[in-house]
């Protein structure tokens, strides 16, 4: 006894799902925030904060400021210092 396996696969309803997601992401790309704070940089590196502090956070070229009792960091400033700091670093 042989069993046959038919898939059918409707085109157009595959490409609706797929244009929603697409929609979904690219509106998370444009929420993205302006500034991170701490708590935020060391999520978005997976980074503890005592090690951001440590490594780089005081090195005077890194893109912080300071707003009232919080530090702010602009996100792609900071994305951007943080690539160029890892490809600094040695190399074990």
């Amino acid at each position: 006894m042989s069993e046959i396996l038919s898939i059918s696969l409707n085109k157009k309803a595959i490409q609706e799902i797929l244009q929603i997601e697409i929609q979904k992401r690219l509106a998370e790309l444009k929420t993205d925030v302006v500034f991170w704070d701490l708590k935020e940089l060391s999520r978005r590196t997976n980074m503890s904060i005592p090690f951001i502090k440590e490594q780089f956070f005081f090195n005077h070229d890194f893109p912080k400021y300071k707003v009232g009792a919080k530090w702010l960091m602009p996100s792609k400033e900071t994305e951007k210092y943080l690539i160029d700091w890892l490809k600094r670093q040695p190399r074990s």
